[in-house]
C-alpha cells in the first residue's frame, strides 16, 4: 500500500469522513450520526468520530500483525525438513 496523507473532515451535514488529502477519491471511512446521537453528543461529533477512526486503525494494525505472525509460523512449519 502506498503512503498517503489522510485527513478527517466534518462535511457539515452530520457526516465525518476519512479521506486522502490529494485527489478526489471516495472517502475511506464515513461516519454519520443519527439525530438522536447528535443530540446526545452535543456538538462533539468530530471528536467522537476521531476516536472511532483511531480505534479502527489500531484494530486493523493489530489484526495485520496477528495475520503476519500466522503466515510466518505457517512458513516455518512448511520449511522444516524431518530426517
Amino acid at each position: 500500500m502506498s503512503t498517503s496523507v489522510l485527513e478527517i473532515v466534518d462535511l457539515g451535514d452530520g457526516e465525518v469522513v476519512l479521506q486522502r488529502v490529494e485527489g478526489d477519491s471516495e472517502p475511506l471511512v464515513s461516519i454519520q450520526f443519527s439525530d438522536e446521537a447528535n443530540a446526545y453528543l452535543v456538538g462533539n461529533n468530530l471528536e467522537v468520530a476521531k476516536v472511532m477512526i483511531q480505534a479502527g486503525i489500531e484494530a486493523a494494525a493489530q489484526l495485520a500483525e496477528v495475520n503476519s505472525l500466522e503466515v510466518d509460523t505457517a512458513d516455518m512449519a512448511e520449511s522444516r525438513t524431518l530426517h
